[in-house]
């Protein structure tokens, strides 16, 4: 499944408080090393994530986790995406249709934000006969 996407747009729910956080996370990170002994060129890769075990970049989430543990908190991918730009539209559309931002009280969200152009969703735009 994740040799054929980007990444993912993710619901964390705790399930103490029924607070819940949307973000997005890549399933691939790049990695850049020094230059082989003699060689001038850093080296590149890339490397699975640590999508498997993240819970979020909200310091509240962070803070709860440490306190008490994964198992406070329910995880669910909400969409598999294709592109960064697929990503961060996906991401910003569940916030806002959600309104994160207004219900301080349900969600842990107290961000929202993210440049997209058309031309990163082109793979979604439906072509017209």
């Amino acid at each position: 499944m994740i040799e054929e996407h980007i990444g993912f747009v993710y619901e964390i729910t705790d399930t103490q408080t029924d607070m819940k956080y949307i973000g997005k996370k890549k399933f691939w990170s790049k990695v850049t090393r020094p230059p082989l002994k003699g060689k001038k060129n850093k080296r590149r890769s890339v490397k699975e994530s640590d999508w498997k075990t993240y819970h979020g970049s909200s310091e509240t989430v962070k803070a709860l986790l440490e306190n008490t543990g994964e198992w406070r908190f329910e995880r669910k991918i909400l969409r598999l995406c294709s592109s960064l730009g697929e990503m961060t539209y996906y991401e910003m559309k569940e916030q806002i249709d959600r309104d994160v931002l207004l219900k301080p009280k349900e969600y842990y969200n107290a961000f929202v934000g993210g440049k997209i152009h058309r031309r990163h969703l082109g793979h979604l735009i439906k072509k017209s006969d």
